[in-house]
């Protein structure tokens, strides 16, 4: 597996503040179907459903996604569900297939139950995304990716075993069992612990939902009934936190180390304390930037191209015809020493 650039973001700064907002009003989606609509010059409504609404990284994609609407001149929808429940996010779904919006962009929380909706919405003349998590079995047109799977694995591996001194137990502490990003991440960690590592061994995966607190008591289970235990991976935004926490909460900062996938501010005092090593990520709101400029390309009738230079921040960003990937990037490293340039 060839190995991926990670890069240090010690001089990178987000553009924009985030706004922690709830639902965005729908009061102008579009009327008539997507494609008549702009092609009557009429205004480009793209909405965003995340796996889950509420909690800083989806916020962080939000406010990206709003400043580009500000910036095209189009209208913004973004709407999730309380709970990272594929039900209810499919019942959000609906609504904006409802409202025939011009481009619907979702992270499914299941993607094998969303490819049917998905469909649904494709065969209206909608456009067609995901963003942050895939489906790929089904018709979106365009994947929206933070970084690339072999990036993030790779990262993940990489941080938590420079802190464990390449040897150990570790588990990890996922959050959906269902969500394709996720599982994918686990499977090159797995697969590059192996190849790269081989006095490290990856002991067990275990599902906390989007659930902080489940998180933290799922790793202080982790721990308990493996002693020897000398790493954790947080493998989502929500649970990077949490196993943070468990080691602080059990005195075993210096002992047991953990990384994952947390948004800055929230992972700032875990860095900080040394119960956690490295945060793993990259820039989200640039990503929820791009999902938005994505819809709008699509439903104004274009056409990717190899290399899209989206605007003043966002240059060369790659896309691949075959898979129907657009790639954000690469991974960055946020640590202690870091993690205070970012604003959310």
């Amino acid at each position: 597996m060839s190995k991926k650039k990670v890069i240090a973001v010690g001089a990178i700064a987000l553009a924009a503040v985030l706004t922690v907002s709830g639902c965005t009003s729908r009061t102008d989606s579009s009327s008539g179907s997507s494609t008549s609509s702009a092609a009557a010059g009429g205004k480009i409504t793209v909405a965003f459903v995340p796996k889950l609404q509420g909690i800083p990284y989806f916020e962080a994609m939000n406010a990206g996604g709003k400043k580009a609407a500000e910036d095209l001149g189009i209208t913004w929808l973004y709407q999730g569900p309380t709970t990272a429940d594929a039900a209810a996010q499919a019942d959000i779904v609906r609504s904006y297939i409802q409202q025939n919006v011009s481009a619907l962009i979702v992270a499914p929380n299941d993607p094998d139950s969303m490819a049917p909706l998905l469909k649904e919405a494709a065969d209206k003349g909608i456009k067609v995304l995901t963003a942050d998590t895939d489906a790929p079995d089904s018709v979106r047109e365009v994947f929206v990716n933070q970084a690339s799977v072999e990036g993030i694995g790779e990262a993940l591996t990489d941080q938590l075993m420079t802190a464990m001194g390449g040897k150990g137990k570790y588990a990890i502490v996922s959050c959906g069992e269902t969500a394709a990003n996720l599982n994918a991440w686990i499977a090159v960690q797995k697969a590059y612990t192996a190849s790269k590592y081989p006095d490290a061994t990856l002991v067990n995966v275990v599902y906390a939902g989007e659930d902080q607190a489940a998180a933290t008591s799922m790793a202080t289970d982790l721990m308990n009934a493996n002693p020897d235990l000398t790493g954790l991976v947080g493998e989502c935004t929500s649970s990077a936190p949490g196993v943070a926490q468990a080691v602080k909460d059990a005195g075993k900062i210096g002992t047991v180390f953990t990384d994952g996938l947390g948004t800055p501010q929230s992972m700032a005092p875990y860095l900080k304390d040394g119960s956690s090593s490295a945060s793993i990520l990259w820039d989200v709101q640039n990503l929820g930037y791009l999902a938005a400029w994505t819809g709008n390309e699509l439903a104004t009738g274009k056409t990717l191209a190899a290399s899209n230079d989206v605007n003043a921040d966002l240059k060369g960003v790659a896309y691949d015809s075959a898979s129907k990937v657009l790639l954000l990037g690469d991974p960055l490293v946020i640590t202690k020493d870091n993690v205070d340039t970012f604003s959310y």
